[in-house]
């Protein structure tokens, strides 16, 4: 007897619909054991995480300040897998954006300037992270190299760029030597939505910006084109659709979204340039994409909920004394569980008896 996976006739809508549920269960299943290997009471360790935040009005703005830079990247992200373009890279794309967005803010510090400063910001920032994009998205076109390396490989760039730029000539000269810029001026930061809180701007352009992505894709021909172009690519070329012009915009679109995020971040919550501005919300995001099915509405959901992991594994280091990097592999358990139950959207598993040869003697 062999259990082995059968391609399906055609693709399930119902795994389609709840793979991402089944992916929660089972990660929160093996998280379960995990905390009872480290000899941590499970379901304490699971409320510290996942019900702790919710009834605490901090942490839910919390919660919606880690959302938006998740939310905002898995978008652009989504626009890239839809189109079968493959941009690992957006982690480098917010970190260039930040630099650039910040460049402004630094060039400005004490000048008095204008209410001009923070909008020329965010446009610097999502033009410095769309132009990012179109590095490995030119070397697919033109040289047919792997975005996913390249894209990858200039993360690398972005990080070393942004940590010698803090500890070199941006460096505030009154900070003690640490590696950061000044605090930014009030005209350079994003405006708050609640006082005393950090819900800043950023949370509303985040819910435009899946709005938008909600429209291009349900509404008009070129959210039809980029899911033709990705879903099948023989028919897009016989429908005269261009792949790698797609490829080029969704790149684009996915770096500007990547470096807007990456300078909101920073001229919000953070205030200042400094070196680990990211938690790794690029790459998280690549797990918040799978897991929103690359639909802005669900994209927006596994936004929270990852942000939640984020929060709650804050608390519970607290509480518990869990390690913080354990909301790491919980993240990574689950992009696995993601990926795995997506494989029984085409396919299924199906017990296989192979038959016995009896041998016949003569006479």
């Amino acid at each position: 007897m062999q259990l082995v996976l059968e391609k399906r006739a055609e693709r399930s809508n119902t795994i389609a619909l709840v793979s991402p549920l089944i992916a929660i269960g089972l990660t929160i299943v093996t998280m379960t054991i995990l905390f009872a290997i480290l000899g941590k009471n499970p379901f304490l360790a699971l409320q510290a995480y996942f019900v702790a935040p919710l009834i605490d009005s901090y942490s839910l703005q919390e919660i919606a300040v880690k959302a938006t830079p998740l939310v905002m990247i898995a978008i652009g992200l989504s626009l890239c897998y839809l189109a079968n373009a493959w941009n690992i890279g957006a982690e480098g794309q917010f970190l260039i954006g930040a630099v650039a967005g910040s460049w402004i803010a630094v060039k400005t510090q004490g000048t008095d300037a204008g209410p001009w400063v923070l909008p020329a910001m965010l446009v610097l920032a999502a033009a410095a992270g769309a132009l990012y994009a179109l590095i490995p998205a030119i070397c697919k076109v033109k040289f047919g190299a792997s975005e996913i390396l390249t894209s990858l490989m200039l993360v690398y760039v972005a990080d070393l760029l942004l940590d010698y730029l803090v500890r070199g000539p941006w460096r505030d000269p009154n900070g003690f030597n640490f590696p950061t810029t000044a605090e930014f001026d009030p005209v350079a930061t994003v405006p708050l939505l609640i006082e005393g809180g950090r819900l800043h701007l950023g949370s509303i352009i985040a819910l435009l910006v899946v709005a938008a992505a909600a429209i291009l894709l349900g509404r008009t021909i070129k959210g039809f084109e980029i899911r033709v172009v990705g879903a099948a690519p023989r028919a897009a070329r016989f429908g005269g659709f261009n792949a790698n012009q797609l490829i080029i915009l969704t790149f684009a679109v996915s770096g500007a979204l990547a470096g807007l995020a990456g300078i909101i971040e920073v001229a919000g919550p953070v205030g200042h340039l400094q070196p680990g501005i990211s938690p790794g919300y690029g790459f998280t995001a690549i797990i918040v994409a799978f897991l929103g099915r690359l639909n802005p509405i669900g994209i927006l959901i596994a936004g929270l909920f990852l942000a939640l992991t984020f929060i709650g594994g804050e608390q519970a280091q607290i509480a518990m004394k869990i390690p913080l990097d354990v909301t790491k592999v919980f993240q990574g358990i689950l992009l696995f569980y993601v990926l795995a139950c997506d494989s029984l959207i085409l396919y299924r598993f199906k017990l296989v008896f192979p038959s016995r040869q009896v041998a016949r003697g003569a006479g």
